[in-house]
């Protein structure tokens, strides 16, 4: 109960911020709350068959996909290869997925769906289909057409902007440059200071 009196707490807040506080707040900021409160629908359908959203984003890939790279489904979730791993290893113990290797690539894993792990998407989806149904309850049909083409828009649009910027900075890195740039980063602040009795002397010149 007092879990279900915090969770309409947080929405009556969320509300309130859009309606009263500050209704023309970034178009970014709302696209977010309701993308966290679908999530949220969907991981309390998703804990009763012992499936995390984490799971759930790496099983809609091989349900579409199956046999793919680790790195290709870090690519596709959009999540470094750590995290991929560690979610392939739990995935794994479940019953869910198998890692296998082929004879003529030895360095490349391939993440298979296993008999639990198909079945999972006939128990599974539904719950999703539910959480959408749940969502847009009471809107028009035409007013969920023009959200659905202008969210379109917006990714196509910042899809378009990215590809034409000339500055690399505003590139998406890849995983595995994520991870290089992490790991460079922790090395330098592991790295100790050098005791300022060894600092060189400074040389007087006139």
């Amino acid at each position: 109960m007092k879990r279900r009196k915090t969770a309409r707490g947080d929405t009556e807040a969320i509300l309130r911020h859009w309606r009263e506080a500050v209704p023309n707040d970034r178009l970014a900021h709302l696209v977010k709350d309701a993308t966290r409160a679908l999530l949220r629908a969907l991981q309390m359908r998703l804990t009763a068959h012992d499936v995390s959203l984490g799971h759930w984003t790496f099983l809609r890939i091989l349900w579409e996909k199956d046999a793919i790279t680790q790195r290709e489904l870090s690519d596709q979730a959009g999540v470094m290869e750590p995290t991929t791993f560690s979610a392939i290893n739990a995935m794994e113990k479940l019953g869910y997925v198998a890692r296998r290797q082929v004879p003529e690539n030895r360095k490349k894993i391939f993440v298979h769906l296993t008999a639990k792990g198909r079945l999972l998407k006939e128990r599974l989806v539904p719950l999703a289909e539910e959480v959408n149904r749940v969502a847009v309850a009471g809107v028009p049909p035409e007013h969920i057409a023009a959200t659905r083409d202008t969210l379109l828009a917006i990714i196509e649009n910042l899809a378009r902007n990215e590809a034409e910027s000339k500055d690399p900075e505003r590139r998406i890195p890849s995983t595995r440059e994520i991870a290089s740039r992490v790991a460079r980063k922790a090395k330098r602040q592991r790295k100790p200071a050098q005791p300022a009795g060894d600092q060189p002397l400074a040389v007087n010149k006139k």
